[in-house]
Formats: structure tokens, C-alpha cells, sequence
């Protein structure tokens, strides 16, 4: 509940009450329009996500593959793969953000779960539609450029030569931390009751969150920080190397995600000793 005062400098503020957390498991959603909507928009948004970003991986390869009559500096480059990355994030949490939250990622999906904002039902499904969008996408991938698909690498994960496997465990739990955090910074209710005077278009600081990871963790674990993503271009890719290194791109994600909800939850906001407090005043 939010109520219109009179902020310290003259700013017409919203005093603000969190929502009550969402069930834990809630059997009524599954009757309900609106979860399946949810769910294939989903599907929808990662498979988009997965296509246009895997081609702009192949095609800077090829641009590259000097062996190919390709110049070494040609093509978007680690920044245009970034760019790739980060804009289709801000694309796609833009249109999707009013029907599904516009998670688009199991991690982040993972980590508004554990913060009770979306019920198990709801996480599961999405989760599952998340990783059928990206093996669709990534088919449609291999479907229209198979001459180069497989010769490039697929856009699959691996871990790069040169690291060891802590480092890239490392990569993705704190690349998934920066983007996680992100998400419920930018998507904090009261956060934008309290800056009501300050617009917040919450899908531009994903998106550069999501670039920006991409810019630091690519030549070394290729950026994972979205198991779906990973999971759909290993399973089209389907060679030993992404599968030897795949559970990196779920349990690094899942670490850092777990890790960002309680920091924001527990730590940012307090929710946890405002409870105990709540309970104790009622004692």
C-alpha cells in the first residue's frame, strides 16, 4: 500500500508497505490464464534471445576466420557480442516485463523464487519454458546457418584454455550476482515508491548489467549467467567439451542468484529482522 506525502525536499513521495510473499506452492495459479500466458511469453523471449544472440556469436567468427578469407579484426568483436547480449535483455524484459516479469533466465527465476516472489509452480514452468525456448532457439541457428554452426562452435559454453575450473565457477556466480542484484534493484517496489519522482525504466540497467558481464567473463567462460542459455546451445551443439564444463553454467548461476536475493532481502532491505521484529513487538 502506498499513500501520497510530502517528501524532505518538496518531492511527492509514497510512504510504502511491502506485499505479503508470494504462497510457496500455489495449486490455484495452475487454473489460471494468465500463468500460461506468462509462460509462453517465456518460451517466446528466450528463443528470441537465444537466435539472435548465437547468430551474432557465429557471424563474428566467420567475419574473423582469417582461414576463411576472414580478417582478424572484422566482425562486432567481444563488445558487439556484449552489446548483442545486453540489448536483446533490454528488448525482451521491456516487452515481457507486464505479462511475465521478463525473467528470460532460470537463475534470475531462481532467485525472485527464493525471495518469494514467484511460487514454486510458477518457477518451475517457467524454467522449463525457458530452456525449451533456448534449444528452439538455437535450433533455428543451426537450421538456417548449418554450413558454419558446428565448424564455429555453436555459440556453446566452455570454459575457456588457460583457466582453471575454480575461475570459472567464480566467473558465473559473480556475473550472476551483478545481474541478479540488478533485478531487484531495479524492480524494487519500494524503491520506486520512495523515488516516485524519479523515473525508472527497469529493463535499461538489465540489459547494460547484462553487457557488462558479458564484457568481462567472454574469454573466459564465454558468459553463461543464464543456464538456459547455456543448456539450449549444448544440447543443439551437442560435443563433449560443453558437456564436460556444463554444470559450471548451472551451478555457478544458481550460487550467485541465491546469494543476490539474500543480500538484497536480508541484508539491503532487512526483510529478515523486520520479521523477527514483527513477531517479537506481537509477543
Amino acid at each position: 500500500m502506498a499513500k501520497e506525502v510530502e517528501g524532505a525536499e518538496g518531492f511527492a513521495t509514497r510512504d510504502y508497505e511491502d506485499p505479503p510473499p508470494t504462497p510457496f506452492f500455489d495449486a490455484e495459479e495452475l487454473t489460471k490464464w494468465s500463468l500460461y500466458r506468462a509462460v509462453i511469453a517465456e518460451f517466446v523471449a528466450t528463443l528470441l534471445f537465444l537466435y539472435v544472440t548465437v547468430l551474432t556469436v557465429i557471424g563474428y567468427k566467420i567475419s574473423s576466420d582469417t582461414k576463411a578469407g576472414g580478417d582478424e579484426c572484422g566482425g562486432v568483436g567481444i563488445l558487439g557480442i556484449s552489446w548483442a547480449f545486453g540489448g536483446m535483455i533490454f528488448i525482451l524484459v521491456y516487452c515481457t516485463a507486464g505479462i511475465s516479469g521478463g525473467h528470460i533466465n532460470p537463475a534470475v527465476t531462481f532467485g525472485l523464487f527464493l525471495a518469494r516472489k514467484v511460487s514454486l509452480v510458477r518457477a518451475v514452468l517457467y524454467m522449463v519454458a525457458q530452456c525449451l525456448g533456448a534449444i528452439c532457439g538455437v535450433g533455428f541457428v543451426k537450421a538456417f546457418q548449418s554450413s558454419y554452426y558446428v565448424r564455429y562452435g555453436g555459440g556453446a559454453n566452455s570454459l575457456a584454455d588457460g583457466y582453471s575450473t575454480g575461475t570459472g565457477l567464480a566467473a558465473e556466480i559473480i556475473g550472476t550476482f551483478v545481474l541478479v542484484y540488478t533485478v531487484f534493484s531495479a524492480t524494487d517496489p519500494k524503491r520506486n515508491a520512495r523515488d516516485s519522482h524519479v523515473p525508472v525504466l527497469a529493463p535499461l540497467p538489465i540489459g547494460f548489467a547484462v553487457f557488462m558481464v558479458h564484457l568481462a567473463t567472454i574469454p573466459i567462460t564465454g558468459t553463461g549467467i543464464n543456464p538456459a542459455r547455456s543448456f539450449g546451445a549444448a544440447v543443439i551443439y551437442n560435443e563433449s567439451k560443453p558437456w564436460d564444463d556444463h554444470w559450471i553454467f548451472w551451478v555457478g548461476p544458481f550460487i550467485g542468484a541465491a546469494i543476490a536475493a539474500f543480500y538484497h532481502q536480508f541484508v539491503l532491505r532487512a526483510s529478515g529482522s523486520k520479521s523477527l521484529g514483527s513477531f517479537r513487538s506481537a509477543a
